[in-house]
C-alpha cells in the first residue's frame, strides 16, 4: 500500500539520531560519537591521538592565527563558507560523485567506490570525536576571546580538526579509486585544511593531528579495499540451455563475489528461483509483457529511470537524495550524523549490489527480448541476465532505509522506490517476478542496514 514501510522494514522504524546544533549553540555536537560502532577501524580509539600541545605552545598558536587572518580576501572567504556550509563526507561525496560520473562508472563500481569513501570518512569522524573528546581541547576563540572568527566556531572541540581529518581520508582514497587525479585531490585536501586556520576556528596542531588521523584511517580503508576482490576478473562461462541468459559479455559476473559490508555473504539473502521458462507462470508473465499499453508517460518513466538515473546514474540520483534529506532535517553540518548518514547508504547499496548480482549469476533467467525474437522494448535491455532486477535492488533499498532514516518522506521516496522497479516492466525489459524478487531483496537488505543503524549508536566502554 502506498506510504507504508514494505513488511521486512515495518517493524524497524526509529529515530535516526539527534539533529544538527543550531548556529550559535553552546551544546556540544555529538558528545558520543566516538563510541559510535565503525566499520574498518576495531573502534575510534584504534588511532587515539597523543595530547594536544600545552599552554605555551597554544599561545604561540594563536600569534599564527593572527598573522594569517591577514591572509582574509573576499576570495578566501568564500571559500572558507564553502567547506564550512556542510560537514566534510557530504563535501567529500560531491567529490566522489563527480568523479565517478565523469569516469562514466557503472553501478556496481559506482557504489563499491562510494562505500569505501563513505565508510573511511564515518570512521574518521567516530576517532576524531573519540580524541575531541578524550582531551576537550578549546576552540581558539575560547582561549583567545579576542580572536575575530569567519563563519561559526564549531560547538566540539578543536583538536583534532574534523575538516583536516575527512580531507586526508579522501585525498588518499580518491586518490586510489582515480590515481590520474591525485594532484588535484591533494590540492583541495590541501584548502579543506587551510581554510579552518584562515576562519581562526582551529589551531595548526589541530590541523595537523587531523591530517594524521586522516591518513591512518585511509589506509585501513584502502587496505580492506584492495581485499574485496573487486579487482579479480571473471573465470567462469555463460551456461548454455533454454530458458536461459544468452548473450556475450555479461556485464560484472564478478561482482556476485565482491566482499559485502552488513551482509554475512553475498548469497545470504538469495531469493528462490524464478519461474521457469517452460511454466504457465512465465507464459502468463510474458503474455502480460505484451499486451501492456505503453502511454507517452509510462515511456517517459521507463526513459527517465534509465538514463537520467539508470545503471550509469543511480548512485548520484540515490546520494543526491540523501543529501536532500540531510539538509532539509537539519542535519547537513554535523559532522559525524552527515557521515554516518552516507557512510550507511552507501555501504547498503554496494551490498544491494552485490547480492543483486549473486542472484543474478546464480540464475542467468533469459530476458524478454531473448525470449521472443518478436517483442520489443522503450529502451535497450542491459546486458546482463534478468532475475532479480537490478533497479528494483537498489532504489528499493535506498527508498526504505532512507524512508527510516528520515521519516517524514516516507511515502515521497517508497512510492519512487517502487517508480523505478517498475519502470523496468514499462520499458519491456524486465517481468513482474523480477521486480518482486528485487524489491523483496532489498526490503531485507534494507532492513540488516536499519539493525545496523540501531547497533552503531549503542554505548560502548571508552578505552
Amino acid at each position: 500500500m502506498r506510504g507504508r514501510l514494505l513488511p521486512a522494514v515495518a517493524a524497524l522504524v526509529f529515530a535516526f539520531g539527534a539533529a544538527a546544533q543550531p548556529p550559535g549553540s553552546t551544546e556540544p555536537s555529538e558528545p558520543r560519537a566516538g563510541t559510535w560502532r565503525t566499520w574498518v577501524l576495531t573502534s575510534g580509539s584504534q588511532f587515539r591521538l597523543p595530547p594536544p600541545p600545552d599552554q605555551d605552545v597554544t599561545r604561540g598558536e594563536i600569534g599564527q592565527l593572527r598573522a594569517l587572518a591577514a591572509d582574509r580576501s573576499p576570495a578566501a572567504r568564500e571559500r572558507i563558507a564553502w567547506w564550512e556550509t556542510v560537514a566534510p563526507a557530504y563535501r567529500w561525496n560531491q567529490v566522489m560523485l563527480e568523479e565517478a560520473i565523469n569516469a562514466g562508472l557503472p553501478a556496481n563500481l559506482g557504489w563499491r567506490n562510494l562505500a569505501v569513501l563513505q565508510t573511511a570518512l564515518a570512521d574518521a569522524m567516530v576517532a576524531a570525536w573519540d580524541s575531541k573528546h578524550a582531551y576537550n581541547r578549546p576552540r581558539p576563540a575560547t582561549v583567545e576571546p579576542g580572536l575575530e572568527v569567519v563563519g561559526t566556531t564549531p560547538p566540539s572541540p578543536s583538536y583534532p580538526e574534523e575538516h583536516a581529518v575527512a580531507a586526508a581520508v579522501a585525498a588518499e582514497v580518491l586518490t586510489y579509486v582515480f590515481p590520474q587525479r591525485a594532484a588535484r585531490f591533494a590540492q583541495m585536501a590541501d584548502e579543506a585544511a587551510r581554510m579552518r586556520l584562515l576562519a581562526g576556528v582551529a589551531f595548526p596542531s589541530d590541523v595537523a593531528a587531523g591530517a594524521a588521523l586522516g591518513r591512518q584511517v585511509a589506509a585501513a580503508a584502502i587496505e580492506r579495499a584492495r581485499r574485496d576482490r573487486s579487482d579479480q576478473p571473471w573465470t567462469g562461462s555463460i551456461p548454455p540451455g533454454p530458458g536461459l541468459w544468452n548473450g556475450t559479455n555479461p556485464v560484472f559476473p564478478q561482482a556476485a563475489t565482491w566482499t559485502t559490508w552488513i551482509l554475512a555473504s553475498p548469497d545470504e539473502f538469495r531469493p528462490p528461483p524464478p519461474p521457469a521458462h517452460d511454466s504457465a507462470e512465465h507464459a502468463a508473465e510474458m503474455a502480460a509483457l505484451r499486451a501492456y499499453q505503453r502511454t507517452p508517460r509510462s515511456n517517459a518513466a521507463a526513459m527517465y529511470w534509465e538514463v537520467a538515473v539508470g545503471g550509469l546514474r543511480n548512485y548520484e540520483y540515490w546520494n543526491n537524495q540523501a543529501a536532500r534529506l540531510l539538509l532539509e532535517y537539519g542535519q547537513a553540518a554535523n559532522a559525524p550524523q552527515a557521515a554516518r548518514v552516507l557512510g550507511l547508504l552507501n555501504a547498503s547499496l554496494a551490498d544491494a549490489g552485490i547480492a543483486c548480482w549473486d542472484a543474478k549469476y546464480t540464475y542467468w533467467r533469459i530476458r524478454p527480448f531473448q525470449f521472443d525474437s518478436e517483442f520489443r522494448t522503450v529502451v535497450p535491455t542491459p546486458n546482463h541476465p534478468s532475475y532479480p532486477a537490478a533497479h528494483a535492488c537498489y532504489s528499493m533499498t535506498a527508498a526504505l532505509l532512507l524512508a527510516d532514516l528520515f521519516p517524514r518522506d516516507a511515502e515521497r521516496l517508497q512510492a519512487l522506490g517502487r517508480e523505478s522497479g517498475d519502470s523496468r516492466i514499462w520499458a519491456g525489459i524486465h517481468y513482474p517476478s523480477d521486480v518482486a524478487a528485487g524489491q523483496a531483496l532489498a526490503a531485507r537488505v534494507a532492513a540488516r542496514a536499519i539493525e545496523r543503524a540501531r547497533a552503531d549508536v549503542a554505548p560502548v566502554q571508552r578505552q
